[in-house]
C-alpha cells in the first residue's frame, strides 16, 4: 500500500470511527440493533478496502 492509499484508508477509518461515535453518543440506549449496525457498517466499509489494498498487493 503506497502513501496515498494509506492516507485514503486512514481518512475513511477516521470518518467511520467518528460516525460510530456519533451513533453511540446520540442513541437513547445501546442494544443489539445498535451493535449490529456498527458491525455491519464496518464489514461493508472495510472488507472491500481490504480486498483492494491489502490482498491484491501483486
Amino acid at each position: 500500500m503506497n502513501g496515498s492509499a494509506a492516507f485514503r484508508f486512514a481518512c475513511i477509518l477516521l470518518l467511520w470511527v467518528a460516525l460510530c461515535y456519533l451513533l453511540l453518543t446520540r442513541t437513547a440506549r445501546i442494544d443489539g440493533m445498535t451493535i449490529f449496525t456498527i458491525v455491519a457498517s464496518g464489514i461493508i466499509v472495510f472488507v472491500p478496502l481490504y480486498k483492494k489494498y491489502v490482498r491484491n498487493r501483486d
